[in-house]
């Protein structure tokens, strides 16, 4: 990960892009340390809180995206309204199946982030910046076919306050 890691905050602002989009998919990466690179290298703090947050964003989306072709079928009887979210079993379920399998991801996290959003709906998205709970529940947005626009909107909301913390601490810690 060092490798990449270098690779990126050298590549400036496209390098920030990558890692955002990274950082905010289910791939495991720091997307705060290619900024740190890049803003102590010089970088304009503005284009790497844009670069940051427009990347972070189109991961949660690609993992909201994920959720919503993947993850759900639509029930067709009552009986199947009623288990739209039924996990998989040691058997397997058929609709979160895949995200076990595919995405790694536990039955008991899995839970968690469709509790999130069973909770909050489309303000769950203001959570999406949290590591590792944030791809959770931006997946568990799709597979629960909350409003597209509002969870783009909570999710870059949420995304952007993130990334502007981190680069008003850092100026702070400059001057």
């Amino acid at each position: 990960m060092g490798d990449l890691t270098t690779w990126l905050t050298a590549a400036g602002p496209m390098g920030m892009f990558v890692a955002a989009v990274l950082a905010g998919s289910v791939f495991p990466f720091s997307s705060e340390v290619v900024m740190m690179g890049l803003l102590s290298a010089g970088a304009d703090p503005v284009g790497v809180l844009i670069w940051g947050t427009v990347g972070n964003v189109l991961g949660s989306v690609i993992n909201y995206g994920i959720g919503r072709l993947l993850g759900r079928e639509e029930p067709t009887t009552r009986r199947e309204q009623s288990n739209l979210f039924e996990l998989p079993s040691r058997e397997g379920g058929r609709r979160s199946q895949w995200m076990v399998k595919y995405a790694k991801v536990s039955p008991e996290k899995l839970e968690r982030g469709r509790t999130y959003v069973s909770k909050y709906g489309a303000w769950a998205g203001l959570l999406a910046w949290i590591p590792l709970l944030g791809s959770l529940v931006t997946v568990a947005m799709g597979f629960m076919r909350t409003n597209p626009l509002w969870s783009f909107v909570t999710i870059a909301t949420g995304k952007y306050l993130r990334y502007q913390i981190i680069v008003s601490a850092w100026l702070m810690a400059a001057e």
